[in-house]
C-alpha cells in the first residue's frame, strides 16, 4: 500500500501543475505571468490557495456589467459636455495632443476647456480651503477618501460636515473599509451619522467576500465635490499629518491637492456617484442628478482630462497615460511618487528617455512605510540612476505627491502610485493637465521637493551585502505581484 506521503506528494504535484497550466491560460503579462508561476511551484498547496485568493479579479467583471447597466447614463451624461470638449490643438500632431487623443480613446475621459486649476501645496492650504467651501455649501458635499482618520484639522472638516447636514446640505462620505478601519469603528463616525451625514464603507473585507472578490482591492481615489462646482483631487487622505502615523518612523506625510472649478468637476461628480451607487447597492439616482444640476460653468482656460482606473475599467489606459507621458517628454520629466515599483516598460521608457537627452528625475521619499516596496524598489532605482536620471530622496517626511511634469506644458496629478498595485489593482484618480501656468506651479513646487532632497549617487552607495542583495533578487521576482 502506498504510503500517505506519497499521496500528499501527488496531490501537491497535482495542484502546482494544474494551476500552473491555469495561470499560462490567463494570457497575462509575461512579468505577472512569471510571478505568480514562482508563487505556485514553490509553496506547496500554499501557493495554489495564494492564487485563488489574489489572482483572480471577480469584482472586475461585476462592476464592468453593473457599469454597463449604467451605459444610458454615461452616454447623456458625456453628451453635455461635449460643448466643452477641446479640439482647438495648434497643431493636431504636436505632443500634448497626440496624448489627448491617446487618452481619451484608451479611458473615454474628454479633454475639457474652461476650467480653473489651483495648486495647494500644503496640508494646511487645502484642509481650510475644503472646510470653507463645505461651510458655503448650499446642496451638496461629497467625500471620498482612502484613509480617515480623526484628529487635528480633520475634525474641523468632520464638524464643518456636520454643520452643513444640519441645514440640509446632503453629505456623503465613503472611505476605505481596509484604510479607514480605526475611524469606521470610533466614535466620530457615529458623530457624523447622528448629524445627519451618510458614511458608507467601500470594499469591506470578510471571509464570505474574501471567496468571491480579492480582499486586497482598495479604494485609493481622493475626491471632494461641493455643490457640484468645485472639486478637490490629489494625494492627501483625510488625515492631518501633524497626527497621522506619527510612530512609522517616517516623519510627517507631505501630500499636496488641486482645486478643480469649470466643466472638469462634472466627470469627477460622475465617478463619485457611481463608487458611490456601486458600494451602497442602491437604485442610482445619477437621472436625477442629470436633471436637477447643469454642468459647471467656464471659469478659466485650462484643458483637463479626469483619468479614473481601476478594476473594471481597461487597466492598459493608465499604462498607456504613463508610458506615453515619458516617451511624449523632449526636454524635461519630473515625477514625484512614494511608492516605486515599475515594470519593465516603464523602467525601459524612463531609460530611455535619459538617454535621448531628456532631463530625467524621480523623486523618492528616503524611508517609506513598507519594507517590501523599498526592497522592491531598490535595484531598479540603482539602474536608473546609472542611466543618468536624477534620483532625489526626499528628506523631511514620507512624500507623498503623485505628479508628472513633462517640458513645462502638460501634468500628470492625482492619487496614482508607480507601483503595480495602483496600476492594476486600486481605484485611483488623475487628472492630465494641458496649462503652462498650472504646470510651472507645479514644477516649482517639485523643485522645493529637490531642494529637500539628496542625490542618489551610485559610486557612492554602499554595496549590499550578499544575503541582502540575494533578497531584493527574490522580492524583485514578486514584485509584479506586490
Amino acid at each position: 500500500m502506498w504510503q500517505p506521503a506519497f499521496w500528499i506528494l501527488v496531490a501537491d504535484w497535482s495542484l502546482r501543475i494544474t494551476f500552473s497550466v491555469w495561470i499560462l491560460l490567463r494570457k497575462r503579462s509575461a512579468s505577472v505571468t512569471l510571478a505568480w508561476l514562482l508563487v505556485v511551484l514553490i509553496f506547496p498547496f500554499g501557493g495554489a490557495f495564494i492564487f485563488l485568493l489574489l489572482a483572480d479579479n471577480r469584482l472586475c467583471r461585476v462592476r464592468a456589467r453593473w457599469a454597463q447597466s449604467l451605459q444610458e447614463e454615461y452616454s447623456r451624461w458625456l453628451s453635455r459636455l461635449d460643448i466643452y470638449r477641446f479640439t482647438g490643438w495648434e497643431n493636431p500632431r504636436e505632443d500634448v495632443a497626440q496624448m489627448s487623443r491617446m487618452i481619451e480613446i484608451a479611458s473615454g475621459a474628454l479633454p475639457l476647456s474652461g476650467n480653473q486649476i489651483e495648486m495647494h501645496g500644503t496640508s494646511d492650504e487645502a484642509f481650510q480651503d475644503i472646510i470653507t467651501e463645505i461651510d458655503r455649501a448650499k446642496r451638496t458635499c461629497f467625500l471620498e477618501y482612502y484613509i480617515w482618520e480623526s484628529g487635528g484639522l480633520a475634525d474641523q472638516v468632520a464638524n464643518s460636515l456636520m454643520a452643513a447636514a444640519q441645514r440640509g446640505v446632503d453629505c456623503r462620505v465613503l472611505v476605505d473599509a481596509v484604510g479607514s478601519w480605526g475611524f469606521l469603528r470610533g466614535k466620530q463616525v457615529n458623530e457624523l451619522r447622528a448629524a445627519g451625514v451618510v458614511v458608507h464603507a467601500a470594499l469591506p473585507v470578510g471571509l464570505i467576500r474574501s471567496l468571491f472578490y480579492r480582499f486586497d482591492l482598495r479604494l485609493h481615489r481622493k475626491i471632494v465635490v461641493i455643490d457640484h462646482r468645485i472639486g478637490f483631487i490629489g494625494s492627501k487622505n483625510m488625515a492631518d499629518p501633524r497626527f497621522f502615523k506619527r510612530t512609522a518612523g517616517v516623519g510627517e506625510w507631505v501630500d499636496a491637492m488641486v482645486r478643480l472649478e469649470g466643466p472638469a468637476v462634472d466627470p469627477v461628480s460622475m465617478i463619485f456617484l457611481e463608487d458611490w451607487y456601486f458600494e451602497t447597492s442602491s437604485s442610482p439616482e445619477i437621472s436625477r442628478y442629470l436633471e436637477e444640476m447643469e454642468p459647471p460653468s467656464p471659469r478659466g482656460s485650462a484643458i483637463t482630462q479626469v483619468v479614473p482606473s481601476g478594476p473594471g475599467i481597461d487597466s492598459e489606459a493608465i499604462t498607456q497615460l504613463l508610458i506615453g507621458a515619458i516617451y511624449s517628454a523632449d526636454w524635461q520629466l519630473t515625477i514625484t511618487t512614494p511608492y516605486f515599483i515599475p515594470d519593465t516598460s516603464l523602467q525601459r521608457a524612463l531609460i530611455i528617455a535619459a538617454r535621448r537627452g531628456v532631463a530625467v528625475t524621480l523623486v523618492l521619499p528616503e524611508r517609506v512605510d513598507s519594507t517590501s516596496v523599498r526592497l522592491a524598489s531598490r535595484s531598479a532605482i540603482r539602474e536608473l540612476a546609472e542611466a543618468g536620471v536624477s534620483v532625489m530622496l526626499y528628506q523631511k517626511g514620507l512624500l507623498h505627491t503623485k505628479s508628472i511634469t513633462i517640458d513645462g506644458e502638460m501634468s500628470v496629478f492625482g492619487s496614482l502610485n508607480l507601483d503595480p498595485r495602483s496600476i492594476q489593482l486600486n481605484f485611483e484618480m488623475m487628472l492630465v493637465l494641458y496649462d503652462k501656468p498650472f504646470t510651472a506651479e507645479l514644477i516649482a513646487l517639485q523643485e522645493q521637493y529637490i531642494a529637500d532632497s539628496r542625490r542618489l549617487i551610485p559610486s557612492e552607495q554602499p554595496i549590499p551585502s550578499l544575503p541582502v542583495q540575494l533578497l531584493e533578487s527574490c522580492v524583485k521576482l514578486i514584485s509584479p505581484l506586490l
